[in-house]
């Protein structure tokens, strides 16, 4: 018999998305904070939440763990008992599927050892390990690994003999339409279980604080279980962590509180370093933006070596009263972002430019759904991709003229 596990969603439908400017959201604020605001929690308990929304929201932004953990220190407070029921059964079954994750990330770990490839974890249990001190604390649905590029096939082959398979097609699909993603989705088709499998963190049209050469030369060990597991050193999670949530437009609170916990739990870090680092990839806005979206959102001071740069950022400031805004009064449209979030990534508008124009010339995916061609014809793409764009983009003006 195969034991199997729910697979959490990392986006709710768009039919469950959550109302706007709630009270919920700001309960979520409170408990998920690196020290939660329990006097604070309480009060808007007692002057009443919707539960269902609560829940509903807390698996939108990932933060479900740190919610259920501070309503039973409250002693469920007000909270209904089929309610109660509902969260303690969350409670149980990502319990198992943290400890399931983590046994395989263990397995994984020896099995990518003992076959010489090099790889790094981050994210996932590691991250939970790292800030929390354990794997349940933290909502994830997948183990996140790093190898060098030129090992990306042999740590295929590998995934493969364990019994993983490829989310997207074949490996000559994905190399034509997936790879300037730069990672790749496997999964385990006995227990749902999922890999992504990094080469960079970021797609190949816009930069990033965090390079993968900077992962090789300084990697810490995390112990999950009795196995030290290889992951990049705490600076180096900083840029990560900071230049994914700006990757993503901050969408996800868990993603602020992340950063916001990172920060809190080591108080030493050399703030203005790990800046100037990003800024030499043209990327330091990255860091000013994750920091001041973890005092917004969290409560968690920016780091004092940064508040002068902070004061002196127009854009930085007026993204994070935009992006806060977005969450506070209920999520932007998914349409509106697709591709186009990670942009800001970009302090230099010429890096936007050549983004995009590199965007506009990478084959993907979308591109082969709109027009399935056979393989010997995949070179076509290349030249009916502006025109499909041009397409897209003429239909959304049509759109929002009519409207």
């Amino acid at each position: 018999m195969v034991f199997r596990l729910p697979l959490f969603r990392k986006r709710m439908p768009v039919s469950a998305r959550p109302s706007t400017g709630s009270v919920e959201f700001k309960l979520l604020c409170l408990v998920a904070r690196p020290e939660p605001d329990l006097g604070e929690a309480r009060k808007i308990l007692s002057a009443g939440v919707d539960f269902g929304e609560l829940f509903r929201l807390g698996e939108y932004h990932g933060v479900r763990p740190q919610l259920v953990e501070s309503l039973y220190r409250m002693s469920w407070e007000v909270v209904p008992e089929a309610t109660r029921n509902t969260f303690e059964n969350f409670r149980r079954v990502h319990g198992a599927r943290a400890l399931l994750v983590t046994r395989e990330l263990c397995r994984l770990s020896e099995v990518f050892a003992k076959a010489g490839l090099r790889f790094a974890t981050f994210k996932g249990p590691t991250l939970a390990a790292l800030l929390h001190g354990d794997v349940s604390r933290r909502e994830y649905v997948d183990v996140d690994i790093i190898v060098p590029k030129q090992q990306i096939d042999d740590a295929e082959r590998l995934l493969g003999g364990l019994g993983y398979r490829a989310a997207d097609g074949t490996q000559a699909y994905r190399q034509a339409f997936l790879a300037h993603l730069r990672q790749y989705a496997f999964v385990h088709p006995d227990s749902d279980l999922a890999v992504d499998l990094h080469w960079s963190f970021t797609g190949t049209h816009v930069p990033f604080p965090l390079t993968p050469a900077a992962v090789w030369q300084d990697l810490d060990t995390v112990l999950i279980g009795n196995r030290a597991v290889p992951t990049p050193s705490i600076e180096n999670l900083a840029l990560l962590l900071a230049g994914h949530g700006t990757k993503e437009a901050w969408r996800c609170l868990g993603w602020t509180c992340d950063l916001a916990t990172l920060i809190d739990r080591y108080p030493d870090l050399d703030w203005l370093g790990i800046h100037e680092r990003a800024r030499a990839h043209r990327c330091g806005d990255t860091i000013l933006l994750g920091c001041a979206m973890a005092q917004e959102l969290a409560g968690t001071p920016v780091p004092r070596p940064l508040l002068g740069l902070l004061e002196k950022s127009d854009r930085v400031r007026s993204l994070v009263a935009r992006l806060a805004g977005d969450l506070r009064e209920g999520l932007p449209d998914p349409a509106e972002q697709e591709n186009f979030s990670d942009f800001h990534l970009c302090e230099r508008r010429i890096d936007k430019i050549e983004g995009a124009l590199r965007l506009a010339l990478t084959r993907t995916s979308g591109d082969y759904d709109a027009m399935k061609l056979p393989q010997i014809l995949w070179p076509v793409y290349y030249a009916t991709r502006p025109f499909r764009l041009a397409a897209k983009a003429l239909t959304a003006l049509g759109r929002r003229a009519g409207s």
